[in-house]
């Protein structure tokens, strides 16, 4: 008689995964599947799983619609932070690192306070601060000058962006500063390399991981943003947010928004994706 093979039995990892494994499809996986689904159900309809089209794609790529102006604006803001974000964050990252010493947990705090507020409150404030009669223009009123227009521009919205992400850009970044050897940096300096030479050559390569990923998490969030552009914006411009938002609310057309959402995604992993191949990972991260 043959013997009858054993059913496959789950090791001790695969069992302690179990939970992370289940909250990963239920969370992730599934509203994933459900947002698909609904991208290609009729337009106007609820009937997810039960029918197919490709209308709401269709309507999308309608060169009469304008729905990639707001791609545009997003993706464009969303990079312009990173940038600025890189060259604010990385000076005081060093400081943190290297300067601020004791301090540096106190200052830390102070960066990472305005995270227990919420976003839309501290917006609101900044608000309060640059409207007319405002905080600032009260202020200058009083030295006999006046305020500047900065409130529902364009360039309000990046500063509300440029403000809201600098922690997420900010810390991974002292991060990667903080696993440098500075023996490593002190060797280049002994062996005649400039100051510019040991940072280029040297430090940034070996702190690119941390800086890596505050790009990428930063990069992500601010595509998604929204209240920025419409707190401090006042609309000036829309984001492709905003009309995800308005097809899931005013207009309850979920298989529009959800088509919306699905290309957003892709091309925000395209674009990771194509950033990342770009990049020499094993050099970043000193495996030759």
């Amino acid at each position: 008689m043959e013997a009858r093979s054993k059913p496959p039995v789950l090791t001790a990892g695969g069992r302690c995964s179990l939970p992370v494994l289940t909250l990963l499809l239920l969370g992730f996986v599934a509203p994933l599947v459900a947002v698909i689904a609904f991208s290609f159900a009729e337009p106007r309809s609820f009937a997810a799983f039960s029918s197919f089209t490709l209308a709401n794609y269709r309507e999308i790529f309608d060169p009469a619609n304008t729905v990639w102006m707001s791609f545009a604006w997003s993706l464009g803001l969303a990079g312009v932070t990173v940038a600025l974000l890189g060259v604010i964050t990385y000076p005081i990252a060093l400081g943190l690192v290297r300067v601020f010493g004791r301090w540096a947990p106190v200052i830390s705090i102070l960066f990472v306070f305005p995270l227990f507020i919420s976003e839309n409150v501290r917006l609101y404030g900044w608000v309060l601060f640059f409207i007319k009669n405002g905080v600032l223009d009260g202020t200058l009123r009083l030295l006999g000058g006046s305020g500047p227009e900065v409130l529902y521009t364009p360039a309000a919205t990046l500063f509300g962006m440029v403000y809201t992400y600098l922690p997420f850009m900010l810390f991974p970044t002292v991060l990667g500063l903080s696993l440098l050897p500075r023996d490593v940096v002190d060797a280049a300096r002994d062996l005649g390399a400039s100051r510019l030479q040991a940072w280029w050559e040297v430090e940034l390569p070996l702190a690119m991981p941390g800086i890596l990923i505050g790009t990428l998490l930063t990069f992500v969030l601010a595509v998604g943003a929204v209240a920025e552009s419409k707190i401090m914006g006042g609309q000036s411009l829309i984001v492709i947010t905003h009309d995800i938002e308005i097809a899931f609310t005013y207009s309850q057309n979920w298989p529009l928004g959800s088509a919306l959402a699905v290309l957003l995604t892709l091309i925000i992993g395209g674009l990771t994706l194509f950033a990342l191949s770009k990049l020499d990972l094993d050099r970043i991260l000193g495996r030759k």
